[in-house]
């Protein structure tokens, strides 16, 4: 199965609940008017793209139904996929290609699919050619090690760990130093994830990136929150939360295949001004793909 194939499937629950809102509006309205927008707007919100950016995206296709004179729905229906798109690459920002060690830190509850994704990304990028370790930096939890040391077996990839209850810190600056030893191009770091305690959880982040600029000051840095798409709505809640304790550079959407629920990913993006990275489609290894919005979408529609 192909890229696109791969996540038309995936999506396809989120697309049917989509397209039967949204396409029941277009198809019961022939013409453009007040009251197609109001239902079409309605119709997004139950799609699950959020109250604020589904008054966006209805705002924008009035101005551009108005300016570019449409009056036919088919047309609308056209122009509303358009807008969606513009609106979730508005976010988009290149990674950059530096050469060297590259630190991925990865946060997010537990639950959410946070180990499982940084499996599934260790996978990913060592069928692309590069040397990939783990650190394992969640430490609160036994269970934690336990299944990366598994994601790491099975994706090939050396981990580095420490006993349960250890300091995440002297695990990380380990870590970043068996990396430079080792010359590895990616070094990922799974992190405990304990919401209820941001205080504590904001200390520990920042004391893990001031290790990583201290021990390897040339090393790219990458900050990735895992949300998991079938909480719809609490997703975006959690997107705002950690967006109060640390500086996310982007999303893992993770359990999109089972979800009905993947409009969220149009409000995560526009909401918190946030990329989404990469994006979950299936339960298998090489099932972690990197997000493209115009991808999405066409497979939305």
């Amino acid at each position: 199965m192909g890229f696109f194939d791969k996540l038309k499937e995936g999506l396809k629950k989120t697309k049917d609940s989509f397209n039967e809102k949204v396409d029941g509006v277009l198809k019961v309205f022939k013409r453009v008017d007040d009251e197609l927008f109001d239902e079409l707007e309605e119709a997004l919100i139950e799609a699950d793209v959020g109250v604020q950016t589904s008054v966006e995206i209805i705002d924008r296709l009035r101005d551009a139904a108005k300016k570019e004179k449409i009056t036919e729905s088919e047309e609308l229906s056209v122009k509303l996929r358009e807008i969606i798109a513009e609106l979730m690459n508005e976010n988009i920002s290149e990674d950059e290609n530096r050469s060297g060690l590259k630190v991925i830190l990865v946060i997010g509850v537990n639950g959410v699919g946070k180990t499982t994704s940084i499996g599934k990304l260790a996978n990913k990028f060592k069928s692309e050619g590069k040397k990939v370790m783990l650190a394992a930096a969640d430490t609160f939890r036994a269970a934690a090690i336990d299944q990366l040391m598994v994601w790491a077996e099975r994706s090939g990839v050396d981990i580095i760990k420490h006993d349960e209850g250890s300091d995440p810190g002297s695990v990380v600056f380990d870590a970043v130093s068996a990396a430079k030893a080792r010359n590895a191009d990616v070094l990922i770091v799974d992190t405990a994830g304990r919401l209820h305690n941001k205080k504590n959880l904001m200390e520990e982040l920042k004391k893990i990136l001031k290790i990583v600029d201290r021990e390897a000051p040339d090393a790219s840095k990458q900050t990735l929150l895992v949300l998991d798409a079938t909480t719809g709505q609490n997703a975006l809640s959690q997107a705002k939360l950690f967006g109060e304790i640390a500086e996310i550079d982007g999303i893992i959407l993770t359990k999109l295949d089972g979800t009905a629920k993947g409009g969220v990913v149009i409000a995560i993006c526009n909401e918190q001004r946030l990329p989404v990275k990469y994006i979950g489609v299936g339960e298998g290894i090489d099932d972690m793909q990197d997000f493209n919005a115009d991808d999405f979408v066409k497979a939305l529609f």
